[in-house]
């Protein structure tokens, strides 16, 4: 039987583009099951690498968003410990954990730098969805077209604002990504689809 999944869905904020010259500075992340329900939350602030600095251009964007970057600078923790404490609340997660961002090519970089960097390995193995990914493939959009203005309003987290708050966001694109899922599970299975012939484009399939 199928091992069951739970989705790790994750948001990081930091100082830069990069991890190594740029620190991250906050981790959070929501786990949930398939059926969309909530399991547990992790979050913590961390305090800059040893010899990285601040990319200049990262920070202009702070300086746009000040509370956001206040939030960032409270109880900072070594990142070794936060680090620990991260992939054993991972790993202390029912089935099988999988990491879920948007998008994942930012917030994975950074996560699994630093769990190689601080504890020598990934729980997540070398893996990451990506919801915009995902998102193309639903709407049937290239993925530049795949970005959240043109989701539908049922993907939405009702009354969520995305607050640049590790933890708030963390939690706001996991309720995303679990209405994707639902979706996508609506889908009838591959073999069960009328097949398309060569150069014809694959009819869109109805929401309801």
């Amino acid at each position: 039987m199928e091992q069951e999944e739970t989705y790790i869905c994750t948001d990081i904020e930091a100082d830069g583009p990069i991890p190594g010259p740029n620190s991250m500075i906050s981790l959070a992340s929501a786990a949930f099951n398939s059926e969309g329900r909530l399991l547990d939350t992790f979050a913590a602030n961390l305090l800059p690498l040893p010899g990285a600095a601040p990319n200049p251009q990262t920070m202009e964007w702070w300086e746009g968003n000040p509370e956001a970057w206040v939030a960032t600078q409270v109880d900072q923790r070594d990142p070794q410990e936060v680090m620990q404490a991260f992939s054993a609340w991972v790993g202390g997660q029912p089935g099988i954990p999988v990491f879920v961002a948007y998008p994942a090519g930012f917030d994975f970089t950074f996560v699994y730098w630093y769990l190689h960097r601080f504890i020598g390995g990934s729980p997540f193995s070398h893996s990451a969805l990506d919801m915009k990914t995902l998102a193309m493939v639903l709407l049937g959009k290239g993925y530049r077209q795949a970005t959240k203005n043109h989701w539908p309003r049922e993907w939405k987290s009702a009354g969520a604002r995305h607050t640049h708050r590790a933890l708030d966001d963390a939690i706001e694109q996991g309720r995303e990504f679990c209405g994707m899922l639902a979706e996508a599970r609506r889908l009838p299975p591959r073999e069960q689809r009328e097949p398309v012939a060569k150069g014809q484009p694959r009819a869109r399939v109805r929401r309801r």
